[in-house]
């Protein structure tokens, strides 16, 4: 069937989860920044107290959100699924807002461990959303507009306004009370446009509606009653490569986002406001590089190239062994310059996972897409966890450069073998198990 022409109800819905991940990973991500700030001496606003964390109880603090997320991104993926993702997300959104609101009196009376309790509980709000989001794509988006979709969906840049927000007069807790507020608004907003699935949306046209159904590939209209083939996911081999893509991912990626902050700051001297710009540098190569990869892959693929398993390996390559290999050139270089500049490639070659390990979960279960991801990325989120905190442990001195390759190069060691894993065992084909009849059957015998 042919593509309605101009913009469709599929485009709003993807505006509004597009949205959603900006907010999410702002509320998630932005701490880099607002750390910085927290325990700067030299902040702008006097009536604000610096706060006497250790480099330790930093590193803790930036990966104790992903404590909860790992607890709830597979029970999310499950409900998403049998309870449909609008209310899921619209959940999700409002208590990741509330907490985010909450952040600053919590640190600024409660401490350090207080602080990290709160985040903790902001990552079992956020480990519904991702999930849930990608449940919603597998039922409104069509094959041919795959990549493009989930590349557009989950690019994100907010750190220049962070910077701006942490040296303005208000301080840092306005990075907090911004993307809050944001996140409530966001939430309302949903609650009317926000659509589980085509079959249910009251005013998308019958034509868009018949066009997506008709190019969903491997996803049923009745997924939400299917029975979950808990067995064959939890041993299928492409599965548990693709957690092991997503760990290797998630710990050069969070590494470099929660640490690249304090980085320019304690290496190379950069200020909050100037931090914030530089350190959104990497992200806007990345967003541009993310449109480029997408659009390469997407032409790729509907004219049958490659394999749709090469194409998401040749790119997952791209992401890890090229980041790999620009952070161990790190050492070879003295000026700030050339410093900010392999970590300029190194984060923007990351956004060929967009159209590699990350959209993965699509592939291999269209019915089960929520859940698939909700295991993967849960279980892959450990080393989101485990990066910042190990670099926290790492990096006892912050102004000392060479303490900083160390992580640097340990982040470079995850990478190259969490993609070796995915190069030898990964697959783009949908699993067996996404048939409901082909499950019954295989237990049956």
């Amino acid at each position: 069937m042919s593509r309605p022409p101009g913009l469709g109800t599929r485009h709003c819905q993807a505006l509004m989860t597009f949205s959603s991940i900006v907010l999410d990973f702002s509320i998630r991500s932005n701490l880099s920044i607002g750390i910085v700030a927290m325990t700067d001496n030299t902040r702008p606003n006097p009536s604000l107290p610096v706060l006497p964390w250790t480099s330790s109880q930093k590193g803790i603090i930036l990966g104790s959100l992903f404590w909860g997320y790992f607890l709830t991104t597979a029970p999310g993926g499950h409900l998403s699924r049998k309870w449909g993702p609008k209310y899921l997300m619209f959940a999700a959104m409002l208590v990741c807002a509330v907490i985010s609101i909450l952040c600053p009196f919590i640190a600024l009376n409660y401490g350090w461990f207080a602080f990290s309790l709160s985040r903790v509980v902001l990552g079992l709000a956020q480990g519904f959303l991702l999930p849930s989001v990608h449940t919603h794509l597998a039922k409104w988006t069509p094959l041919q507009e795959r990549n493009r979709t989930i590349a557009i969906v989950i690019s994100v840049v907010t750190m220049p306004i962070a910077g701006y927000l942490a040296a303005s007069s208000w301080g840092w807790p306005s990075i907090f009370y911004c993307t809050g507020l944001c996140g409530v608004l966001w939430s309302a907003v949903w609650l009317f446009v926000g659509a589980d699935s085509p079959e249910s949306h009251p005013s998308i046209s019958d034509r868009e509606r018949e066009y997506i159904i008709t190019t969903r590939i491997g996803s049923s209209s009745h997924s939400q009653t299917m029975k979950t083939p808990w067995w064959p996911i939890l041993t299928s081999k492409p599965v548990w490569a693709l957690t092991i893509a997503h760990f290797s991912h998630n710990w050069g990626k969070w590494t470099l986002l929660t640490e690249l902050s304090s980085y320019l700051r304690h290496v190379y001297g950069y200020n909050i406001k100037s931090n914030g710009l530089i350190s959104a540098l990497p992200h806007l190569c990345s967003l541009i590089m993310m449109v480029v990869f997408s659009w390469a892959a997407d032409f790729i693929n509907s004219r049958d190239l490659v394999s749709l398993t090469s194409s998401r390996k040749i790119s997952s390559t791209i992401a890890q062994w090229g980041g790999a290999i620009a952070l161990c050139g790190l050492p070879f270089i003295s000026s700030p310059t050339s410093a900010v500049t392999l970590l300029t490639v190194s984060i923007a070659l990351g956004a060929a996972s967009y159209t590699g390990s990350l959209p993965n979960p699509l592939d291999l279960s269209p019915n089960f897409t929520g859940l698939v991801l909700g295991i993967t990325f849960g279980l892959g989120s450990l080393s989101a966890i485990l990066g910042p905190s190990l670099t926290g442990f790492i990096v006892t001195d912050e102004t000392n450069r060479d303490q900083w390759m160390n992580a640097f190069y340990v982040a470079a060691a995850v990478y190259f073998v969490g993609n070796a894993v995915f190069i030898w065992f990964g697959s783009a084909e949908v699993q067996w198990w996404n048939d409901a009849e082909k499950v019954e059957d295989e237990t049956e015998q």
